[in-house]
């Protein structure tokens, strides 16, 4: 298999996974229609930077820890499950808060400063780094499509990165359309039920993860 084959075949693998709607993809939906569109994007990109470093943690053969030994999992498991609930309960009290108070007349989004473009960018990284499924998932398929004779290190940066730019041009779709349906989507009430149905979906990814029995 040559470098190209391999770049080609991993892409369709994580083209796929992309397409899997799941957490990454309620973030940044939920971000791009309460929040604004530069902050989806940061937080698109966090994502994509979390992936990036669990692609190389994977090609140098540290997230094969995660694989082997079941404390490792189960101690980032229990971290990643607790901090999807905490975002998840903090969207759903925020909806509840909202919902409380008296309708004001709307207002345009703000532009988002440097802290909150921070932010942003640390949601996505943060809710990758801790989602130890995403370590599994490429120490179970990158090193099956590193050529033979080719750096371990820079083909699983590639292919990281390939998935990064799937992972970056759906997330584009998606903010996107997400901005010509704002005029709907952006209202105080579609927005608190925006931040109770993505609050309800962490917890629940964040509960599934944590009752499920280790690997």
């Amino acid at each position: 298999m040559t470098l190209l084959q391999a770049v080609l075949s991993f892409a369709v693998v994580a083209g796929l996974l992309t397409l899997v709607p799941g957490m990454d993809t309620a973030l940044v939906l939920r971000s791009s229609i309460s929040r604004s569109r530069p902050f989806a994007f940061a937080t698109a990109i966090g994502i994509s930077t979390g992936a990036m470093i669990w692609g190389a943690a994977a090609a140098v053969g540290i997230s094969a820890l995660l694989a082997a030994s079941e404390m490792a999992y189960r101690v980032l498991t229990i971290a990643g499950a607790a901090y999807m609930i905490w975002l998840g309960l903090s969207l759903l009290l925020k909806s509840l808060r909202h919902g409380k108070a008296a309708a004001a007349p709307e207002t345009a989004a703000p532009v988002p400063g440097r802290n909150e473009l921070v932010r942003g960018w640390l949601t996505g990284t943060g809710t990758n780094l801790l989602n130890p499924k995403v370590g599994v998932f490429y120490i179970a398929t990158i090193p099956q499509f590193i050529p033979a004779g080719e750096s371990p290190l820079l083909v699983g940066v590639l292919l990281a990165g390939v998935h990064c730019v799937l992972t970056m041009a759906w997330f584009t779709l998606l903010i996107f359309g997400t901005g010509y349906a704002s005029r709907w989507l952006k209202g105080a009430r579609s927005i608190r039920i925006i931040d109770s149905i993505t609050g309800t979906v962490l917890v629940g990814f964040g509960l599934r993860l944590a009752l499920e029995p280790a690997h």
